[in-house]
């Protein structure tokens, strides 16, 4: 993910600003790294490039199919 797209995205559940914090980078790009809503503190990963937006409940769920 480019660092710049933090600016247009929101939280999926209240539609709060994310703030971002970066494990891994390349230049401009996001490789490994968070993303923390500013009002409900909820969190969405980001990995190999791709933040996870989904709700909690959804990410849950799109996990345990792809082990099982």
């Amino acid at each position: 993910m480019r660092k710049d797209i933090v600016d247009i995205l929101a939280c999926p559940m209240d539609k709060s600003p994310l703030e971002l914090s970066i494990d891994e980078a390349n230049g401009d790009e996001v490789i490994q790294g968070m993303l923390t809503c500013s009002k409900c503190g909820e969190k969405y990963p980001i990995e190999d490039r791709i933040p996870n937006l989904l709700p909690p409940e959804m990410r849950a769920g799109s996990t345990n199919q792809q082990k099982g």
